[in-house]
């Protein structure tokens, strides 16, 4: 558990307090955390949605609490390109911010960012907004990984060492990563709306452009993972492609020796037949003329091929 006040503390006990202001970063399944909400009387069906994993974005509001569930993006080891969402849930009271998450690995990077930026006279609307920018910030960071490892996968398309299923395979994820990206940030924009919306007036003023920002950030996040998502499926189409015409040229290649191995097995099987008065049987020089003549027409088909480029 973390606990921000002049700085960061790492403590595994903290005593809440409704008297002072208390920024919070545990696990979701802190027993102490929900203990105090429902002394609280926090709704049992907004506990339900933050144990829930299929639980989609939402924002709720219940009297003293105010309820926020977004989606953060955490590599999954499958492939460096496939990102996982998982839950993140905020809790915001008169004096009390909670930051929950299923890993300690997001609680970690969240609080190790908002650290750098946190100052103590920060109020909670603020903390709020800080920590989802860091959110969005870190998707944005996702997309242009993306979009850098795309353009490395172009470059690779036309290389001659090219593992095909290894790039089928990254453009596979980036696909679903993106296209999970664009959902997320469309519900997670109607959530951000939701939130300046339901701010008090004169805090709406004081963090207009701070959300405006936000929003910007968002409406980024949707159009470049839409337009890298278009991109994927330019270079699957590529790929399969190039992989057609490299199976086309081993085709060509394949028929292009079949076509001068073909009047050689015609002649030789002219003479493989068992007739008894066959002219060239009792000539002296007729097995060298054989050769002679299989040579020159082999050596005469393979300089025309060679002149069509087929091999």
């Amino acid at each position: 558990m973390y606990l921000f006040s002049d700085r960061l503390y790492r403590k595994d006990e903290i005593v809440l307090d409704d008297s002072k202001k208390q920024v919070i970063f545990t696990t979701i399944n802190n027993q102490t955390i929900l203990d105090w909400l429902r002394e609280h009387d926090f709704p049992e069906s907004f506990i339900e949605d933050i144990r829930s994993e299929e639980q989609s974005i939402t924002y709720e509001e219940h009297e003293r609490f105010k309820l926020i569930i977004l989606k953060y993006f955490i590599r999954d080891e499958e492939d460096e390109l496939h990102y996982q969402d998982e839950n993140v849930v905020i809790i915001v009271t008169e004096n009390t911010f909670i930051f929950l998450a299923r890993s300690e690995k997001v609680i970690k990077a969240i609080t190790a960012k908002l650290y750098r930026r946190y100052r103590q006279s920060d109020s909670l609307p603020y903390i709020t907004y800080t920590v989802i920018d860091i959110m969005v910030d870190h998707t944005m960071w996702i997309i242009d990984r993306i979009d850098d490892t795309l353009e490395e996968i172009e470059d690779r398309i036309f290389a001659d060492d090219l593992d095909e299923q290894e790039v089928q395979k990254h453009l596979y994820f980036a696909r679903r990563t993106l296209n999970r990206i664009s959902k997320l940030s469309v519900q997670s924009t109607d959530v951000i709306n939701k939130i300046y919306n339901h701010l008090p007036v004169d805090v709406r003023k004081k963090l207009k452009y701070e959300f405006i920002d936000l929003k910007e950030h968002l409406s980024y996040t949707i159009n470049e993972s839409k337009s890298y998502l278009d991109r994927t499926g330019y270079l699957q189409n590529l790929l399969m492609g190039f992989m057609s015409n490299r199976m086309n040229q081993a085709m060509q290649r394949l028929a292009a020796i079949s076509l001068i191995f073909l009047p050689l097995t015609f002649i030789v099987g002219n003479y493989g037949m068992n007739f008894k008065y066959m002219p060239e049987l009792d000539w002296k020089y007729g097995y060298l003329a054989v050769w002679i003549v299989n040579i020159l027409i082999a050596w005469l088909i393979f300089r025309w091929l060679k002149k069509q480029k087929w091999i």
